[in-house]
């Protein structure tokens, strides 16, 4: 709509300081007149006056003027803690019954905008805001009507900012006397000592109209695949909990707390912990037959490593062994096969049997207790040399019934070149040691013997003369094996004929060995990856390409898995909500976080008025209740500036009336000749009346 409109102002004829400089000039004149003359005082001013203003020269500006909407920004909360209820469904109506309001308003341009989704870690509103004003000018702003639970983590505290956006309208899509019991982690490690045991601090707090009697909560704690633990504890109050890590890589503690009647969710009830587990230190037990040149190559590998403790006993002589040295001249020790075999036997990660022979020093029964224990978990590596195919063979004990492979009695003694088998190329054990290197022939050193094997079960990595078994490993119960068919890889170590990977052979054989899972044959693995979380499967077994994906609301789904050219099966799927997920296969169970533990999203979920009463005071506006039914909708009212703008039942938008300029026109009070006429005019007159007064 266009208008006009007229405003006086002056257009002086001279620069402002001369024209009041010739005023004040005058002003003296006038009164130095009184004094002086006496007379003729009214038509001398009405001169002077006249004078003055034909220098100030006013004028009329004429305006054209064209009317411009007034802005007012709707916003929906669409963050996580919006889902709860029915206050999605209420957020929907009332922006719904809004859009229709504003329908029959034309000159109000309305600007309805989101904020936030289920994946952010906190509800951000006014940033939103900001972006959607950004334009705007604060003339043109009527105000901002927010629909949200009330949970507002971005609320501005500066009040001039505030009062630029206008009335700012709050309603409310919750419902009073909600409640809610959330599990909040105050401090948890990341990573722990295998074999120790991590702290984890926790509370649990009940928010809103919770019941008067609920002083003790139930928590449900469960740790890595072992029996639930279940305790009371206080609420509202912190609490620790102390968790062994049982093994290394991911340790899971999951603690879940009981829900309250009638809560608005059990999403924040429940969460599952990730510590690391890392090794400390690496206890291997060394056991060398006779003495050879390949007994450094172990020595020196395992105590390069800082990590490594290592017990290393050479069997130099047998107890029934006569030879002419003196006693005396003797400084040999006794093997101390009881304490190492039966007492501490378990306090070892790995035992190493290097070119061991049945030489009457270890009882059977030993033997046995060494086979118990890689069934209960332990780890084994042999490396055979030639007495492995004879009568004092290392098979020959109850350890045959752990080894994978069985001697033939055939000793190769001749030069080969240790190559990857298919399996081998695959197997992340072995299939980076040709990294680089062309895959076709093996780039290695030869070794000169070889110890024939008959595999009897795991996995066939390396084969060396006339393709025989070269690296066999195996599981055994909970434990592992690993049979090494030859002691030469001492070449490798000293570069012959080039050398070879025996660092990186042994250090991963070593790691397989411990349960490294990045090592494992069909490793399950979940990450996060920004929005999305990624899950991939080793599939060095024909893995079945379907798992299950579990997310924080515990909802689950099968996600089918594609094969990569990395021998990997993979899939990325979009977080539906920050939390924990989890993919779990028929033998594993990973876990991954997309954003916080304890994400301020779900740290407070009951609808309140709190956050938002300050801003509404502050700007004008008001926070009303929706009541869960946008049929209780406060009407709409618009008002000029300095009036109330809101009150029960209603809200108010700021009518501003603001305009634009399209055209102007500058149109003198007089013109010209009228000033010179009329001072002229006034000058006759105070002439004449002196005159008059002087002949009386």
């Amino acid at each position: 709509m266009n208008q006009s409109a007229l405003t006086l102002h002056f257009a002086p004829l001279l620069p402002e300081p001369i024209v009041w400089t010739l005023a004040a000039l005058v002003a003296l004149c006038m009164l130095a007149s009184i004094f002086v003359f006496r007379r003729g005082l009214i038509w001398r001013g009405l001169c002077a006056g006249a004078f003055v203003l034909a220098l100030l020269n006013p004028a009329m500006l004429e305006e054209q003027r064209e009317a411009v909407p007034d802005t007012v920004v709707i916003v929906a909360d669409k963050s996580a803690s919006q889902n709860f209820n029915n206050r999605a469904d209420v957020t929907n109506d009332a922006l719904a019954g809004l859009d229709q309001f504003f329908k029959n308003y034309s000159d109000i341009d309305v600007r309805i905008v989101s904020a936030g989704n289920e994946r952010d870690r906190d509800t951000r509103l006014f940033s939103t805001i900001d972006q959607a004003l950004s334009d705007i000018p604060v003339q043109r702003r009527a105000g901002v009507i927010i629909l949200s639970d009330g949970q507002i983590h971005d609320a501005p505290r500066d009040d001039s900012r505030i009062k630029a956006f206008g009335p700012v309208h709050t309603l409310l899509t919750g419902s009073r006397g909600e409640r809610d019991r959330q599990l909040q982690i105050i401090e948890a490690p990341s990573y722990g000592i295998v074999g120790q045991t991590v702290t984890v601090k926790f509370r649990v707090t009940d928010s809103g109209a919770t019941p008067s009697d609920n002083e003790y909560a139930t928590l449900l704690i469960r740790a890595n695949d072992e029996k639930p633990d279940m305790q009371m504890v206080p609420v509202n109050t912190d609490q620790t909990v102390t968790f062994n890590v049982a093994h290394a890589g991911q340790n899971i503690l999951d603690l879940e707390v009981s829900p309250l009647p009638s809560e608005i969710t059990a999403a924040n009830n429940r969460i599952p912990l990730i510590v690391n587990g890392v090794r400390d230190r690496l206890r291997v037990l060394l056991v060398s037959g006779y003495p050879y040149a390949g007994e450094r190559t172990w020595r020196d590998f395992l105590t390069s490593d800082p990590g490594v403790d290592l017990v290393h006993f050479t069997i130099l002589r047998e107890p029934q062994k006569l030879d002419m040295t003196p006693q005396h001249e003797m400084s040999l020790i006794a093997f101390p096969f009881r304490e190492l075999f039966e007492l501490k036997l378990y306090n070892f990660d790995l035992i190493i049997f290097d070119q061991y022979t049945m030489n009457k020093v270890l009882p059977n029964f030993y033997f046995a207790n060494i086979a118990r224990y890689v069934q209960e978990g332990g780890a084994v590596l042999e490396a055979s040399g030639p007495s492995f195919a004879g009568e004092n063979s290392l098979y020959q004990s109850v350890l045959n019934t752990i080894l994978p492979g069985e001697p033939t009695g055939r000793v190769i003694e001749k030069e080969f070149t240790p190559g990857l088998t298919d399996l081998g190329l695959r197997h992340p054990v072995t299939q980076h040691l040709l990294d680089g290197k062309d895959t076709k022939e093996s780039p290695w050193g030869p070794w000169m013997r070889q110890t024939e094997l008959k595999p009897k079960s795991g996995d066939v990595l390396m084969n060396g003369a006339n393709n025989a078994p070269l690296l066999i490993l195996d599981r055994v119960g909970k434990g592992r094996v690993a049979h090494l068919a030859s002691e030469q890889i001492w070449l490798w170590s000293r570069g012959f004929m080039g050398g070879g990977p025996h660092a990186d052979l042994l250090r991963r054989l070593a790691h397989w060995l411990m349960k490294e899972p990045d090592l494992e044959e069909n490793a399950l693995a979940i990450t996060a990856d920004g929005g999305d979380v990624v899950i991939r499967r080793r599939n060095l077994h024909n893995a079945l390409n379907t798992v299950t994906l579990r997310h924080p609301d515990g909802k689950a789904e099968d996600v089918t898995l594609k094969q990569g050219e990395d021998g990997w099966l993979s899939a990325r799927i979009t977080a539906s909500q920050p939390g924990v997920y989890s993919a779990e296969d028929e033998t594993q169970k990973r876990f991954a976080v997309i954003g916080e533990l304890n994400p301020p999203e779900m740290r407070a979920v009951v609808t309140t008025d709190t956050i938002m009463r300050p801003i509404a005071e502050t700007s004008g506006g008001t926070v009303q209740w929706l009541s869960g039914d946008a049929g209780n909708m406060p009407d709409i009212r618009f008002v000029g500036p300095g009036r109330s703008s809101g009150g029960n039942g209603w809200i108010g938008l700021r009518d501003n009336n603001a305009f634009t300029i399209t055209g102007a026109r500058d149109v003198p009070f007089l013109p010209g000749w009228a000033y010179a006429l009329g001072l002229l005019a006034l000058a006759i007159a105070a002439w004449w009346m002196e005159g008059r007064k002087s002949k009386k």
